[in-house]
């Protein structure tokens, strides 16, 4: 984190949208990127930063949507899903928006690895989906 950057989260922090956001509720990463990557006035940073904050917001109510009806979807992975799919898998040994200093075991935990897709979740995901391509086919067959 670059020292603005620091400035900038500890003077959020100190204000009252920072203390009404720390209210013992936890800072989820979506939330995170966009408490960093927005102006004073409210307004993105970089035209990047809003394509990316639309591009989260579309798929969080996509998989909202999806675990309102699919109870197998577990709503504390929803944010490390979304931001792997929409940024890109998370480098070795680094976690996005947590800084240098933390690393996947820490933030995941020693047997977690939320960070990087597994080969089961991603055949269930696979599954799912061709689930989904089966009905709407059936669907618009009818």
């Amino acid at each position: 984190m670059l020292r603005y950057q620091w400035e900038d989260a500890v003077r959020f922090w100190n204000s009252k949208k920072g203390e009404e956001a720390s209210s013992g509720q936890k800072v989820g990463r979506l939330q995170l990127f966009d408490i960093t990557h927005r102006k004073k006035d409210g307004t993105p940073m970089t035209s990047e930063a809003a394509e990316i904050m639309e591009k989260l917001k579309d798929k969080k109510a996509e998989y909202e949507a999806t675990a309102s009806i699919d109870s197998s979807v577990n709503f504390e992975d929803i944010d490390n899903i979304i931001i792997n799919e929409v940024l890109g898998p998370e480098r070795y040994g680094r976690v996005r928006f947590q800084g240098s200093g933390v690393n996947p075991t820490q933030y995941f935990g020693s047997t977690s690895h939320q960070y990087m897709p597994s080969g089961s979740q991603s055949q269930v995901e696979v599954q799912r989906l061709k689930d989904q391509i089966v009905q709407i086919q059936a669907s618009t067959d009818e």
